[in-house]
């Protein structure tokens, strides 16, 4: 398609490495370098939504990251707080800054702006977290809670309601097997209060995304209680 039309294509968007709502989709290794090559041979700009995949979630603080990716244009939102409060950026790069930056008689800057923009309380949310990132080194304790989740995460092919199971770092899909109308992931759910834990499904998918501080035990926790709701219903 961009040989054909990348004339007229502005630029490709996509979710680095999983695409979380589609149900935890995770992308073939090197596929992300590959879009990154291809919008730079056809001249077309690579905008990469980090809003689910950013700060941390897949074991790294970007997922780009992963295959040495940098994007023309970076979203971020959600883990940039730590999910206190609300807020999102936009991330670009000087060339394309450069592109809006006119004597304001020509007319041509970019007047972007709503009533909420630069919140304050919010920006200060987010760099407390930043803070917390770097002084707790949450990255580099992130390694073996990912190994422990991949380990733990086998049991469930012993199930035989269980289709696949699908993992990037702290971003896990549990496929079940079953009809969209029989709505099992959601049977699985409201079964896992009865242990504690509340999750919510995307169709028949059941979505783990813990917060990076959960403790080893709060993650075998969680896992065996998913086990024996996914076995019991």
């Amino acid at each position: 398609m961009l040989k054909s039309r990348g004339h007229s294509i502005a630029a490709l968007v996509v979710e680095p490495l999983v695409q979380g709502a589609a149900g935890m989709l995770v992308w073939p290794k090197g596929a992300l370098k590959k879009m990154r090559a291809l919008t730079q041979k056809y001249n077309v700009f690579l905008i990469a939504d980090e809003v689910a995949t950013g700060f941390g979630r897949t074991g790294k603080m970007f997922a780009c990251e992963h295959e040495g990716v940098s994007p023309d244009f970076l979203c971020l939102a959600k883990g940039i707080t730590g999910g206190y409060l609300p807020l999102a950026v936009t991330l670009t790069t000087q060339k394309v800054f450069n592109g809006f930056l006119f004597d304001s008689g020509e007319q041509k800057t970019f007047f972007h702006g709503h009533t909420y923009t630069g919140n304050p309380l919010a920006c200060a949310a987010a760099l407390a977290n930043l803070e917390v990132f770097q002084k707790e080194r949450t990255i580099l304790k992130l390694a073996p809670k990912i190994k422990f989740l991949a380990k733990k995460l086998k049991m469930f092919y012993n199930l035989p309601s269980v289709a696949e199971v699908r993992q990037k770092g702290f971003m896990v899909g549990i496929e079940l097997k079953g009809r969209p109308e029989d709505r099992v992931g959601a049977q699985v759910c409201l079964h896992l209060r009865n242990y504690g834990v509340i999750l919510r499904p995307l169709g028949n998918c059941i979505v783990l995304m813990p917060p990076l501080s959960i403790t080893i035990e709060e993650l075998d926790f969680l896992l065996m209680a998913t086990y024996r709701a996914v076995e019991e219903s």
